[in-house]
């Protein structure tokens, strides 16, 4: 007899109870290839961007001695106040610019979180925000279940994929709300100075918008030195800042991340932290303070190896006829593939069919990512070289 479960179940219209907004969210393009190479042997991969370097063992050791005296319990909503105290005293020393540790910093599970709930708490249905690209793949899908309308503002190689004050000028309409930047930047490894940004300060205040700054690879500047929004006149008011652990101490798997912003902004977001997330987890909170006090040496190294990896890379696409824009940020290079007459996607599915090393697509990242391949040098040096060998193979063969 066949069973009354199963034939129910293959009945059962799921579709009606499905928020309709999920309907235009594609899946991770980022995540694709790794599916794909599951239980595939010699494969090489330049696609997550994810540090290849341990956590510095102190760190470790910070989290290991807190789990052995049970510290295992809920922190206050907005984390830890020693971790608040070091993410505040951060700001001061390196920037000159202070965050009041009681009310206007939250700790958050991972970067991920707080741009969610930074695009959550101000967007609204029929708002537009815009997103500067290439950009990372989860702005847009956030801002439209949020029910706002993102709106890209393209940039160029020609300008080294800067954002000008007429790149978004043209875009603003009444309807503009915010706009997200990220600097240095995923994917393309671009960054801002100081006169970059000043440029579209004004712009900013003309039309009231909330800005929305990822600068989770604020350490990873290779040519001069980084520079936060918030560090403009009148941009710290209308700023959300966000950061976290995960690329500069290597922590991707420890999830913590956090937001800066004036108190107002901080509670509202507040509002849905507590009650979706509730606290981040302790045991990275304490893995986090040790980082912060003791942690800049081991960091200082790796970002001094992923410059190292940088040129590398850079220099050996550019010899073999693939241009790449010189990334100053990041640990990402973004060649162009146009030469081969592939198209993005095209040229990341024959490549790892052929030669088994995953990249990503450049036009995941937004329509002017067409054209280009993504490619984290945050792999070993080892693997890096046998991939610009597989590179070398491949275009030879196409």
């Amino acid at each position: 007899m066949e069973n009354s479960t199963n034939r129910n179940s293959c009945n059962f219209d799921y579709s009606k109870y499905i928020n309709p907004a999920l309907k235009g969210i594609p899946k991770s393009g980022i995540r694709k290839y790794f599916d794909i190479a599951e239980g595939i042997e010699d494969v090489i991969s330049l696609g997550v961007g994810e540090p290849d370097f341990e956590v510095p063992w102190h760190i470790r050791e910070a989290c290991i001695d807190s789990l052995e005296r049970g510290i295992t319990s809920y922190t206050s909503n907005s984390g830890l106040i020693e971790l608040r105290e070091e993410i505040s005293k951060k700001y001061i020393k390196e920037y000159g610019i202070y965050y009041d540790p009681n009310s206007e910093i939250l700790v958050t599970t991972g970067v991920s979180e707080a741009v969610d709930i930074a695009i959550r708490a101000f967007v609204c249905k029929g708002d537009e925000v815009l997103v500067v690209q290439p950009s990372y793949v989860s702005y847009i899908p956030l801002i439209v279940l949020a029910g706002g309308t993102p709106v890209p503002v393209t940039t160029t190689v020609e300008n080294n994929f800067k954002v000008t004050a007429d790149d978004i000028r043209k875009n603003i309409t009444s309807k503009t709300k915010a706009i997200i930047f990220n600097y240095p930047n995923n994917p393309t490894g671009a960054i801002m100075t100081k006169s970059d940004y000043e440029e579209i300060s004004d712009i900013i205040i003309e039309n009231d918008l909330i800005v929305i700054s990822d600068e989770v690879y604020e350490e990873m500047t290779y040519e001069g030195t980084h520079v936060p929004f918030t560090a403009l006149n009148g941009m710290k008011e209308r700023t959300i800042l966000v950061n976290g652990f995960s690329k500069a101490y290597s922590m991707t798997g420890l999830r913590l991340g956090f937001v800066l912003a004036p108190k107002e902004l901080i509670s509202q977001m507040m509002l849905i932290h507590q009650y979706a997330m509730l606290c981040a987890p302790v045991t990275a909170q304490i893995g986090a303070i040790e980082a912060l006090r003791n942690g800049e040496d081991e960091m200082r190294a790796m970002v001094r190896e992923f410059n190292r990896r940088r040129k590398l890379i850079v220099d050996s696409f550019n010899e073999m006829g693939l241009e790449c824009f010189e990334p100053k940020g990041a640990f990402y290079s973004f060649p162009s593939i146009e030469s081969t007459g592939l198209t993005s996607e095209q040229f990341a599915d024959k490549f790892f069919e052929d030669q088994h090393v995953i990249t990503i697509p450049g036009n995941i990242f937004g329509e002017n990512g067409e054209g280009h391949i993504r490619c984290a040098y945050a792999s070993s040096i080892e693997d890096i070289r046998e991939a610009l060998a597989r590179f070398e193979k491949f275009i030879k063969k196409i």
